[in-house]
């Protein structure tokens, strides 16, 4: 039994989730860490060390997703994940305001919630995108990518404003209060995006076969999918990339500030202008995407063609840091935000073409298995980023040297990320071959004499 394809409202819909997944996110690990650090005078090691914490969790994405494989749906999980993730944002809150009282407590209930927050985001974001890649046509895929990236990042802009208004003058009851409000308003988002997606039981006899395949422990399920050449190569491929996406983000503004003098109020401005960058390359992809539809293999080129621009902004960025003031940085951060958001979405839209590529009683499975590569590398990006920076320091007592020589290795990683992009799609080949060969009379009957 086929499922229905996801008309363009539908698409929208999912995005709501989205939505309110990136609401609450950004509240707990942007606004909450400034009230940590600053009103309440904690070390800024506590709020890394909560956001490590959620970042870690997603280690288990791929159990999550194996759950939803289970039994086949995935919007009780959306909705429950949805639901954990409120009540971890809203526990966040209530923990910041006791920590002005009792602070040993606070953080230990900082620490549960952050922990809520870990598994609410890995349970529904990986469903979430598992029923979306089900759901929406081949060649609706890129700008299905971009609608729900955006509608996210829509989230944190609308989330970040309105609490930055509701939150003066500040007061831990205001915190809770807005936190609460903006938890209500995700689970409301949810249930609006997923109800009626995926009607009733999807079918109510299964055949023996495709029973047996969903029942299989998780551990089998895990490495059924890890020895699937596809998914494991992609899975390196989406570490290695977002890796060199995430180290940037800790450095740009230091970088900006110590080599071009910038203040703190053009910093800001400055990461303004890379996500505005990202916006457009996000928004490029599909539309540029949409003079070809029946392209195949546009996702491949554009995540190459990413990758390799994204290399060629940040060896810009290592020149400008050579150079100097007289180089154009604010054009060069621009070109990144755009490279960056061409191969972001270009890799999201191939994670949802390739979920079912192995058979359709793993997507979830493969799913998290991605998401969590993804995580993993966004945890440890920043870290490494700034370890390097004041590593190359060290060596080459040069704060200009350093920033140089840092972008020119994320370059190098981008530069190896497209290299396996071509690696990944490679696979199915070599896969056919071998099955050919698996399939063929005589390997069938040296097995049959081998049993």
């Amino acid at each position: 039994m086929n499922n229905p394809v996801l008309s363009w409202l539908g698409i929208v819909r999912l995005g709501l989730v989205q939505t309110g997944l990136g609401a609450i996110v950004v509240l707990t690990t942007s606004t909450l860490n400034r009230v940590m650090v600053v009103e309440l005078a904690m070390p800024a090691m506590l709020p890394g060390a909560l956001v490590a914490i959620h970042y870690a969790l997603q280690v288990f994405r791929p159990a999550w997703g194996h759950g939803s494989d289970l039994g086949a749906r995935r919007t009780p999980w959306i909705v429950g994940g949805m639901a954990v993730l409120a009540t971890g944002g809203l526990m966040a809150a209530v923990a910041m305001a006791w920590m002005t009282t009792h602070p040993l407590f606070g953080i230990a209930l900082a620490v549960v919630a952050f922990c809520l927050i870990g598994v609410g985001v890995g349970a529904a974001g990986t469903s979430l995108l598992v029923l979306l890649a089900k759901r929406t046509d081949d060649n609706r895929r890129a700008a299905a990518a971009t609608i729900v990236w955006v509608m996210m990042i829509a989230g944190f802009i609308v989330t970040t404003g309105m609490a930055g208004h509701l939150l003066d003058p500040f007061s831990p009851a205001r915190l809770i209060v807005v936190s609460g409000s903006v938890s209500v308003a995700a689970m409301v988002l949810t249930i609006i995006g997923v109800w009626g997606v995926e009607g009733g039981q999807v079918t109510s006899v299964q055949p023996v076969s495709n029973r047996s395949q969903r029942q299989a422990s998780f551990r089998e399920a895990f490495m059924e999918v890890w020895t699937e050449p596809r998914s494991r190569r992609f899975a390196i491929f989406v570490f290695v990339s977002m890796l060199a996406y995430s180290a940037q983000d800790l450095i740009l503004e230091p970088f900006a500030g110590a080599v071009f003098g910038f203040t703190p109020g053009e910093t800001t401005k400055l990461s303004g202008v890379q996500h505005a960058g990202t916006l457009i390359g996000m928004a490029m992809v599909p539309l540029i995407g949409a003079i070809y539809p029946r392209s195949r293999g546009n996702l491949q080129i554009w995540t190459i063609g990413g990758c390799l621009a994204s290399a060629i902004a940040l060896l810009c960025l290592a020149a400008a840091a050579v150079v100097g003031p007289s180089w154009p940085l604010r054009e060069t951060v621009f070109m990144l935000g755009v490279t960056n958001g061409a191969y972001a979405v270009a890799a999201i839209g191939s994670m949802m073409a390739l979920v079912g590529a192995g058979g359709e009683t793993r997507e979830g499975v493969r799913m998290g298995l991605w998401g969590a590569a993804q995580a993993f590398a966004f945890g440890i990006g920043g870290f490494l980023g700034t370890l390097a920076s004041d590593v190359a320091r060290y060596i080459l007592t040069s704060a200009a040297l350093s920033y140089s020589a840092v972008f020119a290795s994320e370059a190098g990683l981008f530069v190896a990320a497209a290299v396996m992009a071509i690696w990944v799609h490679r696979a199915p080949a070599r896969d056919a071959m071998q099955q050919r060969f698996f399939d063929s009379p005589a390997t069938a009957i040296a097995g049959g004499a081998r049993s």
